[in-house]
């Protein structure tokens, strides 16, 4: 007969740990660590976390998840020190981060948080979080094909071709930011297509980049397959130090001709910057490049202004239904508030009617008037292959030369080209 005791079952071994000055201020993580590991973690104060990672049941530990918030900025050096101890042991550091500034996440980030997520937590995002440091660390293969079903991954800097010239300054490009005004208006679509018909818009096309300022869901990387440096955040967070240099060395190429700054690998909170530094990263690519298209995120942020000043012109997406047309009068009634260049906007209506659809057409007349705006570009509807092309990394030009709204963006790049090579010549 079995004792009672063998009818006991072993305890779960302790495989993580939170760690925090109250777990209770962090009930959504509490949840989402009991879904993604059962009994099998535990919590700890901050005090409590240097005792124990320093015992022998802690090297069962997979990771720990350090959840701060705003009040434990006061705390920084002990929670430094709580990373540092973690990583001397091999143990990864997952950051829950609950309205911390940008300079204490930079800090708490650079020692070498494996991960972060910010709080409260996105649906999924701990689980994520986990798989990816689960993952052992391999150089990934990336082909068209498999971009299609899943997104760009971390390459070494090694194998990443980087912009094949050297800083030289001797440009002054033309900045075209471009600002999608509601979900799903296409502005990443258009802003990538943009980019790479400028570039190629003659034989002796001119220097283009493109920068993907959308920090948390910047889908530029993935629409031309290309990874994700970390060389990025580093520009990002350190760009009073950075030089024109630093920005080449961050940036990728595609196809030899367009030079991509992507979005970072990880979700980073959009005022990790400020004002003064993405003002210097505008700066430094107008030097270099003959054209700058900047990816918008849909959020105004404080830094909104200086990318809004240095604009030639800037692209507001739009669609022909109710929350465009309320979010063109809200844009511009903020921009006017704040005496800013509203008049820089140029209004672009994504999945215009056709030629025939009258009705249509009637709709997107009176929707002009009755903003008083003037809706200068109307791009069509490029349909599946639109969706097709993005998921396999390439621009509408390599999978669909004849697609509509390839055709249209197209016209509108030459005229870009155009109109700017005649500035170029009356300035001689």
């Amino acid at each position: 007969m079995s004792s009672v005791a063998n009818l006991q079952p072993e305890p779960a071994p302790i495989l993580a740990c939170t760690i925090s000055h109250d777990v209770q201020n962090f009930e959504l993580l509490i949840d989402d660590m009991e879904l993604e590991l059962g009994e099998s973690w535990g919590d700890l104060s901050f005090d409590d976390a240097q005792v124990f990672l320093e015992q022998p049941d802690a090297r069962t530990l997979e990771f720990v998840a350090i959840a701060v918030n705003a009040s434990d900025e006061a705390d920084l050096q002990r929670i430094t020190d709580i990373i540092k101890q973690a990583k001397s042991h091999g143990i990864k550091v997952v950051l829950i981060a609950d309205q911390v500034s940008p300079v204490a996440l930079h800090q708490l980030l650079r020692l070498g948080a494996d991960d972060f997520v910010p709080y409260p937590l996105p649906e999924g995002a701990l689980h994520e979080a986990i798989d990816k440091i689960r993952k052992p660390a391999a150089t990934p293969v990336l082909t068209v094909a498999a971009s299609a079903a899943a997104p760009a991954a971390d390459t070494p800097d090694a194998d990443i071709p980087h912009p094949g010239f050297k800083a030289k300054g001797d440009r002054d490009g033309v900045v075209l930011p471009v600002h999608g005004l509601a979900g799903g208006s296409g502005a990443s679509t258009f802003a990538t297509n943009l980019a790479w018909e400028l570039a190629c818009v003659t034989k002796e096309a001119p220097r283009v980049c493109l920068i993907d300022f959308d920090f948390q869901f910047g889908s530029a990387a993935t629409y031309l397959d290309l990874p994700r440096k970390e060389a990025v955040f580093d520009l990002l967070s350190d760009s009073t130090h950075s030089d024109s240099d630093s920005l080449l060395q961050a940036m990728l190429t595609f196809n030899d001709k367009l030079h991509v700054l992507t979005a970072p690998a990880d979700m980073l909170p959009l005022d990790i910057v400020g004002s003064e530094d993405i003002g210097r990263i505008i700066d430094m690519a107008r030097a270099n490049f003959d054209f700058v298209v900047i990816d918008m995120p849909k959020t105004i942020v404080s830094w909104t202004e200086a990318v809004l000043t240095r604009a030639h012109v800037y692209f507001a997406l739009m669609e022909l239904d109710l929350r465009s047309a309320q979010n063109v009068l809200r844009l511009v009634r903020a921009l006017k508030a704040e005496g800013l260049p509203h008049d820089k906007l140029r209004y672009v209506l994504n999945r215009a009617p056709r030629f025939a659809d009258l009705s249509a057409k009637s709709r997107v007349k009176r929707m002009a008037e009755s903003l008083d705006i003037a809706i200068e570009v109307q791009l069509p509807d490029g349909g599946a292959q639109v969706t097709q092309s993005n998921d396999h990394g390439l621009p509408l030009s390599e999978t669909a030369a004849k697609n509509p709204l390839r055709r249209e963006i197209q016209k509108l790049a030459k005229s870009l080209y155009e109109l700017n090579k005649a500035v170029e010549t009356g300035k001689k």
